[in-house]
């Protein structure tokens, strides 16, 4: 029986193979760090990608990987959750799943560690809002800009808490700018139809809306991890800033690099797994 916990590295999955290998990056990287394995294992949809765009290696989810651990006896797991915030599938999907094995072997000892933002969705960790700052302070230097509106964007997500955290790191990126910016907002990449899902408003592609905002320079934070189909050089977020500079919403719109490459990003992911690491039998 494997006595030391296995660790997963896990992320929504992606169908984009730039996703997985910058998953497999990260738990590279935080296994040298830790002194310890950690695989990256996604919860969904990575398993599609063709092995010739990922090295030659499949991607592997939760569910599979799991099962496969199990059968050769492992008992003890760590979830270490790259989300920003406490997203349905770490709140729901994951538990289930975990559930589900439980038939298999009933003695397993599972932890989920906190997600980035910490336990506090009100108060994340102040860590993710020097990242967004280091890059739009970059972007503002490589962009020869002297002030800009500073937009800090997520996907949208149907989980109130989720945007908090959103709400909050865009408040923390605020006060570290200080007076050298004239505004930041939080914003959404895309929200649900209906009432319920107005705390996502504003959406990136109606900030020329916001008074003062139209006409301006414009630098959009990307809260986002990993590249994908949201997040890459042609995902939907540059796609949406690209029809703002078509129709001259803005003097200029920038994006910010993504947050998965910055040093920081390790600390934070090394610090929720040492608290895992505290909370599992040994």
């Amino acid at each position: 029986m494997e006595k030391s916990p296995i660790i997963f590295l896990i992320d929504n999955g992606s169908l984009r193979a730039e996703a997985t290998l910058g998953l497999r990056c990260l738990a590279s990287e935080l296994s040298v760090r830790m002194g310890r394995k950690v695989l990256p294992v996604s919860l969904l949809h990575s398993d599609k990608i063709s092995a010739i765009k990922l090295w030659g290696k499949k991607a592997q989810t939760v569910k599979n990987t799991l099962r496969r651990w199990i059968e050769a006896d492992g008992r003890s797991f760590v979830f270490l959750p790259l989300f920003l915030g406490p997203s349905r599938a770490i709140t729901g999907y994951l538990p289930e799943l975990i559930k589900d094995a439980r038939k298999q072997a009933p003695d397993l000892d599972v932890v989920i560690a906190p997600p980035l933002a910490g336990e506090n969705v009100e108060a994340p960790d102040m860590r993710l809002a020097k990242i967004l700052a280091d890059h739009v302070r970059q972007k503002l230097k490589d962009s020869g800009l002297n002030a800009a509106r500073v937009a800090v964007i997520d996907h949208g997500t149907p989980e109130k808490a989720v945007n908090r955290v959103r709400n909050a790191v865009a408040a923390q990126v605020r006060s570290l700018l200080n007076s050298d910016f004239t505004e930041v907002a939080a914003c959404s990449m895309e929200r649900r139809e209906g009432a319920e899902y107005d705390f996502n408003e504003p959406l990136l592609e109606n900030l020329d809306k916001l008074e003062n905002w139209q006409g301006s320079d414009l630098i959009v934070a990307m809260l986002f991890l990993l590249p994908g189909r949201h997040a890459g050089l042609e995902g939907d977020v540059a796609e949406i800033c690209q029809k703002l500079t078509e129709r001259a919403a803005f003097r200029s719109v920038e994006q910010t690099g993504l947050m998965g490459k910055h040093p920081l990003l390790i600390d934070i992911l090394a610090d929720r797994l040492d608290t895992a690491l505290k909370r599992i039998k040994q």
